[in-house]
């Protein structure tokens, strides 16, 4: 992890990094948070480096819209060393909870803080990528579903046919990524921030209903209506709503192979 903080000590010049430490974040950025002061981070692919721009744009609008919590915005410029793009974005406080804890209060303030947020034309300007690719029930149906083992391709379309068979609700901000680290709660409880915007689109908010089973189903079913908690068990059911938002909102599925096999795993486990 050398290159990731000589990249952070160019980006953030006279800052102290001894105290600095690397997070886990998924697949798409390294990160080396350094505390009070910033997150940095670094794309790993191709695609991240050419997204990432358009995802520092977000994070501007969000941090423009007067929001009940606090985002991280961009401290810097996208800044291209090689082939990985780069930023450094504002730290922001508190710790998130564990798996499994929480209370309904506290998922239904995540909840509401999240889709209240105005979907205004200026930040659908850089959050709506629908018309920029194709559309995600297609790719499942013409990537995901010939590749999974015949046992389980009936049961993934019979779960995709139910969604789909929903009434469509209107669009709300969907974060895409709430739960584990990315939602930020002070020592007594309060909600403080919400980090990783990387997948943020609009959606159904049961998207991000279904993402807080984070903190158990059992908590999101006492911190919702009936109607939405259906809802996102529906979103739920057909691969695990974590692997759909992947290649939602124009979002390529550039590993079917891979995504196949991630899938696989899941719908073994909840038969388990």
């Amino acid at each position: 992890m050398t290159e990731l903080y000589e990249i952070a000590e160019a980006l953030l010049p006279g800052v102290r990094l001894d105290g600095a430490r690397v997070a886990e974040d998924g697949n798409i950025h390294d990160v080396l948070l350094v505390p009070g002061v910033a997150a940095v981070r670094v794309s790993r692919r191709p695609l991240a480096a050419a997204s990432m721009p358009r995802r520092v744009q977000v994070l501007q609008a969000l941090g423009d819209a007067g929001l009940p919590f606090v985002v991280p915005v961009p401290l810097t410029p996208v800044v291209m060393f090689g082939e990985r793009a780069a930023v450094a974005v504002s730290w922001v406080e508190g710790s998130p909870l564990a798996e499994g804890e929480g209370s309904p209060e506290q998922v239904a303030e995540v909840l509401r803080a999240v889709r209240e947020v105005p979907l205004t034309s200026e930040l659908l300007a850089v959050l709506d990528d629908r018309d920029r690719g194709p559309v995600w029930s297609d790719l499942l149906v013409s990537e995901v579903l010939p590749r999974l083992p015949e046992r389980w391709q009936p049961v993934v379309q019979e779960s995709l046919d139910a969604l789909l068979a929903i009434a469509p609700m209107p669009d709300a901000l969907v974060h895409g990524d709430l739960g584990a680290s990315n939602v930020h709660w002070s020592s007594s409880g309060e909600l403080v921030g919400i980090v990783d915007w990387d997948l943020a689109m609009p959606g159904d908010a049961a998207i991000d209903t279904a993402l807080m089973a984070y903190h158990g189903w059992d908590t999101v079913r006492q911190a919702v209506s009936a109607d939405e908690y259906v809802r996102a068990r529906t979103w739920d059911a057909i691969v695990g709503v974590e692997h759909l938002v992947a290649f939602m909102n124009g979002r390529p599925l550039t590993s079917p192979d891979g995504f196949v096999r991630a899938v696989v795993g899941w719908l073994e486990r909840r038969e388990a």
